[in-house]
């Protein structure tokens, strides 16, 4: 027998109602499953990761800036022990890679090579690019792709201590330089420099004319201008200590044995704490040439990798980052906390960096200072150039031959590494 149920009319739109929330639930128009948001709970944070291996100055200028974002996007910057091997292994894996690192431009081709990184033309455009300096732009093109966000770069200086050398001997020609070495600098060193180190060579070789390797991979070891380069070279070095790594030229420097050196700038916070009265100048002009000493530039900034940029939770987030570091203040802060070059333009125009001594030579020496070269192949030629470096000035092997041997063994790696 049937149970027949009656109901008032109130009891009937009340009914009516539950059973049109049921259907809108049913429907998922406004209650949200499991892990995702609605009109009334708040968006979950997008969260980002930035590989580094910067010294602590560098990373909490970015770090104070990037924090502006949160909540809505929360950057982490994580210091990376062996970062570029790191990102050859794990840069395709979006379980483990970074969102971004932060390195210099000269390991970019070998990323982009692997299909690792993103075009920063994806996310800023080219009327963007125009806001920084020339060079950086070009350190950080590859294959026609910009890869890197610069954010600022560093050159070799001229450095000198005015108590062994007044400003009016400061050499402006290298046989201006030479004399001065000759003249035993009060039984000191005149000048010495890391002088079988591929990156303190490529000046030289710079200044004669010559290149390492050229755009599209060739070696140049044995080269009419390196070998040229090479050999007029050789008389600084003798008159300099035969061991000058990085450790040996500061302690020189620092403890007044020599008078004058090429240095990073990265030498001068351990040069000025000695109480060394630092003095810095351009680079000399080449007697035999005529050009100017021309160092390599590194140029430091922000790169995507792709498995970041394809996930499109994250896409929006990293424009937003990208945006951010076009602000001229950040490599501002940088230039003040640890005396880097800033890349955008404008940053030059400001007092604070004008009447910065050490940032605007290396403003200067930037327009004739070349960006290392950022193609797979420079990473063998180091390694061979240094060897090279080490046979000439602290073996005396005949240059002619240590330099064709040097150039065979560039062309053999080069050609095992493309797999010929």
């Amino acid at each position: 027998m049937k149970r027949i149920l009656k109901y008032g009319k109130a009891t009937s739109q009340i009914i009516m109602l539950a059973l049109t929330l049921t259907l809108v639930v049913a429907c998922g128009s406004s209650v949200a499953s499991e892990g995702e948001t609605t009109a009334d709970s708040p968006a979950r944070p997008v969260e980002l990761v930035i590989w580094h291996d910067k010294e602590e100055a560098i990373a909490s200028v970015l770090e104070s800036y990037l924090d502006t974002l949160q909540p809505e996007i929360i950057v982490t910057m994580e210091r990376k022990h062996g970062l570029t091997e790191t990102l050859k292994l794990v840069g395709n894996d979006p379980r483990v890679a970074p969102d971004f690192y932060f390195f210099a431009h000269d390991k970019l081709g070998v990323y982009a090579e692997m299909g690792i990184l993103a075009p920063i033309t994806d996310f800023v455009s080219e009327e963007d690019l125009e806001a920084f300096l020339p060079m950086t732009i070009y350190a950080a093109t590859y294959r026609g792709n910009v890869y890197q966000l610069p954010i600022y770069f560093e050159t070799l200086l001229f450095m000198y201590n005015r108590a062994l050398m007044s400003d009016d001997e400061v050499p402006t020609t290298t046989e201006e330089l030479y004399a001065f070495m000759r003249s035993g600098a009060g039984g000191r060193f005149g000048f010495i420099e890391q002088h079988s180190t591929a990156y303190f060579s490529a000046g030289w070789i710079h200044g004669f004319g010559g290149v390492i390797i050229t755009e599209d991979g060739i070696p140049m070891l044995n080269a009419p201008e390196t070998l040229a380069a090479l050999e007029y070279r050789l008389k600084f070095v003798e008159r300099m200590p035969g061991e000058t790594e990085y450790a040996t030229v500061n302690a020189l420097f620092r403890e007044g044995r020599a008078a004058s050196l090429i240095g990073g700038p990265w030498l001068v916070p351990s040069i000025r704490a000695s109480g060394v009265d630092l003095g810095l100048a351009l680079m000399p002009t080449v007697s035999e040439t005529g050009f100017s000493l021309s160092p390599f530039s590194g140029v430091q900034g922000l790169h995507v990798l792709r498995v970041a940029a394809e996930n499109p939770e994250k896409n929006p987030a990293i424009r937003e980052v990208l945006q951010m570091l076009l602000n001229t203040d950040i490599g501002v802060a940088m230039a003040i906390a640890s005396g880097c070059a800033p890349a955008l333009t404008a940053a030059y125009e400001l007092d604070v960096i004008r009447n910065d001594e050490m940032v605007m030579k290396m403003r200067e020496t930037a327009e004739t200072a070349i960006p290392m070269p950022n193609i797979p192949e420079m990473d063998i030629m180091w390694t061979v150039l240094g060897n090279l470096l080490v046979d000439v000035n602290m073996r005396s092997r005949d240059i002619q031959e240590a330099a064709d041997d040097a150039q065979r063994r560039a062309e053999d790696l080069i050609r095992i590494m493309r797999g010929e």
